[in-house]
């Protein structure tokens, strides 16, 4: 099976990622200062970064008309869904910035150059970091999936204030309710102001 539509996905299709413990040693971490290469051509250290920053990873997006990484891809739990999940991040990005996230952004394991290309394309308002050589990946331990020889990012979102982890989602699924799962909970949280 592999559904050629990037953004009408069939969830009921997909199978869902279960909660495997990976990410619950991230709330209280502290961001390391690693530098990671943006899509707008900036090179952007997380833990530098004041006030409230939301960072969703993924583990790649694909390209129209182009090949999965795997023919299998759609039946890998929460390999699927990496466009949905950038663009409803777009679609909210307004309300997202507007409920106190100073920052928004992407984070894969893709390149730099990939990751330029599909910002574009899907005309994303926030960067997309590339953890290419998988620093901050490490640092922090995030879940990770091996496919194809790669080491790619399992699907989350972080709430980050002044450079401390406050709240992680994950597993997450279907993607592309991330966002808005991400807005409720700021909205529900609103970050401190001391």
């Amino acid at each position: 099976m592999n559904q050629k539509n990037l953004l009408n996905v069939d969830w009921s299709l997909i199978p869902a990622p279960t909660d495997d413990g990976a990410a619950e040693h991230l709330v209280g971490m502290t961001l390391p200062a690693i530098r990671l290469r943006a899509t707008d051509d900036t090179v952007v250290t997380l833990s530098d970064l004041p006030g409230r920053t939301v960072i969703f990873a993924y583990p790649r997006t694909g390209e129209p008309g182009k090949v999965s990484l795997v023919e299998d891809w759609d039946l890998i739990p929460g390999a699927r869904g990496c466009t949905p999940q950038a663009c409803s991040f777009r679609d909210l990005f307004g309300e997202l910035k507007a409920a106190g996230a100073a920052h928004v952004f992407g984070l894969s394991t893709q390149s730099n150059a990939y990751q330029t290309e599909m910002a574009a394309r899907l005309h994303l308002p926030f960067p997309v970091l590339s953890d290419e050589m998988l620093e901050l990946t490490h640092a922090l331990r995030l879940p990770t999936m091996e496919i194809a020889g790669l080491t790619l990012i399992k699907r989350l979102a972080m709430v980050v204030d002044d450079a401390r982890i406050t709240h992680v989602f994950y597993p997450v699924f279907p993607p592309d309710r991330n966002a808005g799962d991400v807005l409720a909970w700021l909205k529900d949280n609103p970050a401190s102001t001391a």
